[in-house]
């Protein structure tokens, strides 16, 4: 108990020693040679002056404010770098696929004038034979493709 009440006596020693540093005035002067002194008691100098301090206290309010409003304006920065990296990796993805439908458009027309130029046309059967196709088939093959050329290329 002896060094509680020790304690809480060097607490209330502390604070009335550092309220009595803060309430003492602080001289300034200047000697001969221009040189500046700072001292916290007169020492009777022509050129002594007190110098005037005011201290106030910080507004824990308003630092609780300025703390979470950086906080908060970080926090917004992060969302915003986070969707322009979505941005720009969707604009990375649109163009990837447009490059591949752009491809098969190109696929598609080939397999087109193939068709157009051959004579003969065929498809392989599951064993890997060559099976000819009729006119009537030749015909489908012909709308097919002209239907996936229209929902590839937009044409």
């Amino acid at each position: 108990m002896n060094i509680r009440h020790l304690m809480v006596g060097f607490a209330a020693f502390s604070m009335t020693v550092s309220s009595v540093v803060f309430a003492d005035d602080i001289y300034k002067w200047i000697d001969e040679n221009g040189d500046v002194y700072y001292a916290d008691r007169p020492f009777g100098e022509p050129s002594e002056e007190v110098l005037q301090f005011s201290y106030n206290r910080t507004n824990s309010t308003a630092v609780q404010k300025r703390v979470q409003a950086h906080r908060d304006t970080t926090a917004a920065r992060r969302v915003a770098r986070a969707e322009a990296g979505k941005a720009a990796l969707t604009a990375i993805e649109t163009r990837e696929l447009a490059e591949q439908k752009l491809a098969q458009c190109h696929e598609y027309r080939a397999k087109l004038q193939t068709m157009v130029n051959s004579r003969r046309l065929y498809r392989q059967s599951d064993a890997g034979e060559r099976v000819y196709l009729d006119e009537a088939a030749k015909a489908e093959a012909h709308r097919n493709i002209e239907a996936l050329i229209k929902d590839t290329c937009g044409d």
